[in-house]
C-alpha cells in the first residue's frame, strides 16, 4: 500500500479576508497557519504534500512554503484553473471565481496516486486531526470503493467573534456520516446562542453539533466519482453561473445518500483556529503564542 499523501487546498481567493491569507504570517515568529499544519502532519507520519494552488502563485508559494517544506517532505503542485473542465463543458463568460473545493481536489488527480488526506491551507486543525487521518489511511479498509473518513469538530470550537462562517453540519449514526449540509452564515448571537441563517429565519444549532472543517481521508478511487459529480453539477445549471461552487462536502453527501461510499466520522476535542476576517489575526496570534509557551510547538521560522 502506498504511503498517504497530504493534499492541501490553497487556491481560494480569500474574498472575505481581503488578501492571500494562505501565506500570511500570523504566528509570533512569522509563521503561517500552514506551518503548524505541516509540522503536525509530519509528526503524524505524512511524508509527501501536494499543494493545490493557482498557477500564477507558484513562484510566491514555492518561496514562502515549498522550498522549506522540501527539507522534510516531498512536495508537488497541482493547479486549479477555471478551464480544467470535463470534456464538452466551457467556462461561462465573465466567470472568475474558482469552482470550489470539490473541483480543487479533482485538479490534483494527476499528482495523487494513493490514499490521501485533504485539508485547507488556512485552517488550524490541531495535532490529533492529522494523527486520526493518517491512522485511518494506513489501516485496512473494506472492499467498498469509497471508504472515506472525516475529522469532525464541535461547532462551538470553530467560530469567530468577527462575523459569520460557513460550516458543513453533519448528521451521524453509529459513527458514520449520514449527511452533511452546508450552512453559509453561522454566527453567535448576542445572547450566546449559535444561529444559522436559513432564508429569512434564524435556526439555533447546539454547541456540540459536529461540523466538517474540510479535513477528509479518501482513497485514490474517489477521483472517478468526483469527475462524474462535477459533470452533473455543470449540467444542472442551477444558481448563479458566475458564483456557484462544487463543494467537496456536497460530493461526499451525494456518495453517502446514494450508497456509493461510507464516511467514518473521527471526532477531535481540539480547538480550530483560522483567519476568516482580518480582525481574527489578533486572536489567532495569541493562541499560537500560548501554544509555544506550553511547548506544543517550537519556533517554526
Amino acid at each position: 500500500m502506498k504511503d498517504p499523501t497530504l493534499l492541501v487546498l490553497a487556491a481560494g481567493m480569500g474574498s472575505r479576508y481581503g488578501g492571500l491569507k494562505q501565506i500570511d504570517p500570523v504566528g509570533p515568529n512569522g509563521e503561517m497557519i500552514l506551518d503548524y499544519s505541516l509540522y503536525d502532519a509530519r509528526l503524524a507520519g505524512f511524508k509527501r504534500a501536494v499543494f493545490v494552488i493557482k498557477p500564477e502563485l507558484e513562484q510566491a508559494f514555492e518561496e514562502a512554503v515549498g522550498a522549506r517544506v522540501r527539507q522534510a517532505m516531498q512536495v508537488a503542485y497541482a493547479f486549479q484553473t477555471l478551464d480544467r473542465l470535463p470534456q464538452g463543458f466551457s467556462v461561462p463568460e465573465g466567470r472568475v471565481k474558482p469552482w470550489g473545493t470539490g473541483h480543487a481536489v479533482l485538479c490534483a488527480r494527476g499528482a495523487v496516486d494513493g490514499p490521501f488526506a485533504v485539508i485547507n491551507a488556512d485552517d488550524y486543525y490541531g495535532r490529533s486531526c492529522f494523527e486520526l487521518l493518517y491512522r485511518f489511511l494506513i489501516e485496512e479498509h473494506p472492499a467498498q470503493p469509497l471508504a472515506m473518513c472525516m475529522v469532525g469538530y464541535r461547532l462551538e470550537r470553530t467560530l469567530t467573534e468577527n462575523g459569520s462562517v460557513s460550516r458543513g453540519v453533519c448528521a451521524i449514526e453509529n459513527g458514520f456520516l449520514q449527511s452533511v449540509t452546508e450552512h453559509t452564515s453561522i454566527s453567535r448571537a448576542s445572547d450566546g446562542r449559535i444561529e444559522a441563517q436559513e432564508g429569512d429565519r434564524a435556526v439555533v444549532l447546539p454547541p456540540d453539533t459536529v461540523v466538517s472543517m474540510n479535513a477528509w481521508g479518501m482513497p485514490a478511487g474517489v477521483f472517478d466519482g468526483l469527475e462524474a459529480g462535477f459533470s452533473s453539477f455543470l449540467r444542472r445549471r442551477d444558481g448563479d453561473a458566475l458564483k456557484r461552487e462544487y463543494y467537496l462536502p456536497g460530493f461526499v453527501d451525494d456518495q453517502v445518500r446514494e450508497g456509493r461510499g461510507s464516511v467514518r466520522v473521527l471526532t477531535t476535542p481540539d480547538q480550530w483556529h483560522g483567519v476568516t476576517y482580518q480582525e481574527d489575526r489578533v486572536q489567532v496570534r495569541a493562541a499560537f503564542e500560548k501554544m509555544l509557551a506550553q511547548g506544543l510547538y517550537p519556533a517554526l521560522r
